[in-house]
């Protein structure tokens, strides 16, 4: 491999280090040099296999795209250190993967995975669910309203809302909520001191991918006992749906189904609630947008577009080389592993006008956070809607809004956003 191929090693050990992503000012400064001066290098911070970092909107969706080029399910789809690697194939027999979703898997799997769920999340019957949705951020309002003056607003509303909902439509009983949060939480928690994690992706490998599996263990001890019960007893949700789906004639294996359940409950409601919570943090720095907001409520939906844009909770997917090819004059040998790096789509000045800034009233160019092709988010309906719900429904009661204390991300590579946004409010 040629030397000018790799990138300096300070932005390798940056891209590589969850507390880079907590404080984000150098990450998103060397993403943006990488954007300017190598938008296509390979990185090899210590411990972890060497892996091409994809800065360009452009070229993160040519790679999305070409799903048959670049695989999602031959080697880890988020990036993990060597030895953990290693470890999950061991345990996993030879896969690398602990659990199998959708964003796991590659064609025919991934069609024929993603049909099982795609009738309940499509933008009609998401559009269905309307009045069930704002009933639940109305009471969600309301308890903020009785919490006043004060809140943190990430602990005590955003990551409540999106759960609540999901939970609902999955078919979780409310008095479970807690668990699932809980689970969904650690699971995301990257490697943040806050959950009791080292800070260190790379400090103790076999301790973290431990932690993964007995996770994943927690989740199936729930779920195992739901799909039984809802194949025993079809009611109109989203777990019978996957209870009793059917998947090239045969029922559903039971790896699969828990599987699905994991992904949906997990990835479901994390990412709306981070990009809740990061809408309005950009709202607390600029009163101007938010009086935009409040005296034109019709730019909600962009408003929405630009929260998930400018607070980026999926910072990073991999994929794999099936084939030789060649992007940008480099050389990708079949089996290379690539970061696609949405944090840094999501700043490409070649795409996005003053990147970061927040506007709510941007024209939407096409954030890469909800994927493109065949992988696209199957839930993006659902969290466009619920986010804007939640901001009609809150907007026009809030007298004032402003940051009480330092607003905090998560220490996370994969996915994150605010962990606590302290703020002091009056609401109507």
């Amino acid at each position: 491999m040629p030397e000018a191929d790799y990138i300096p090693e300070r932005l390798g050990r940056l891209i590589a280090s969850p507390k880079a992503y907590a404080r984000q000012k150098s990450l998103l400064a060397g993403l943006r040099w990488l954007r300017a001066n190598q938008p296509l290098g390979r990185a090899r911070p210590e411990g972890f296999d060497p892996f091409w970092v994809v800065t360009r909107h452009a070229d993160v969706l040519e790679i999305s795209r070409q799903h048959q080029l670049f695989h999602n399910g031959d080697r880890p789809h988020t990036l993990v250190p060597r030895a953990s690697d290693a470890m999950a194939r061991a345990l996993a027999g030879g896969s690398p993967h602990p659990i199998r979703t959708l964003v796991h898997m590659d064609e025919p799997d991934h069609t024929k995975y993603r049909r099982v769920t795609q009738a309940w999340f499509t933008r009609e019957r998401i559009r269905s669910l309307e009045q069930r949705i704002r009933a639940i951020a109305r009471a969600s309002i309301e308890r903020m309203a009785a919490r006043g003056p004060a809140c943190d607003f990430v602990r005590d509303v955003a990551i409540h809302y999106p759960l609540h909902v999901l939970m609902q439509i999955l078919g979780v009983p409310e008095q479970d909520e807690p668990r699932m949060l809980k689970l969904t939480q650690e699971l995301f928690a990257g490697e943040d001191e806050d959950f009791g994690h080292s800070g260190d992706v790379g400090s103790d490998a076999a301790r973290h991918t431990r932690r993964l599996l007995r996770l994943l263990d927690e989740f199936r001890a729930y779920f195992m006992p739901l799909m039984e019960s809802r194949r025993d007893d079809a009611q109109d949700d989203l777990a019978s749906v996957i209870a009793n789906a059917r998947v090239d004639g045969e029922p559903i294996n039971y790896f699969e189904a828990v599987s699905y359940y994991i992904i949906v409950a997990a990835a479901g409601h994390d990412t709306t609630s981070s990009s809740i919570s990061g809408g309005l943090w950009a709202l607390c720095q600029d009163s101007h947008a938010l009086r935009q907001l409040q005296d034109d409520p019709g730019l909600i939906p962009k408003m929405v577009e630009e929260a998930v844009r400018w607070t980026t909770p999926v910072h990073h997917v991999m994929r794999a080389a099936t084939a030789d090819t060649e992007l940008r004059g480099r050389k990708i040998a079949k089996g290379d592993w690539l970061m696609l790096s949405l944090l840094s789509a999501n700043r490409d000045e070649a795409v996005f006008e003053q990147p970061e800034r927040f506007l709510p009233d941007r024209n939407p160019a096409g954030s890469a956070v909800f994927g493109q092709g065949v992988h696209v988010c199957l839930g993006q309906h659902l969290a466009r809607l619920e986010m804007q719900i939640f901001f009609e429904e809150l907007l026009p009661r809030l007298a004032f809004v402003e940051i009480a204390g330092p607003p905090r991300r998560s220490a996370s590579i994969f996915i994150g956003g605010p962990k606590t946004l302290p703020i002091r409010y009056r609401i109507n």
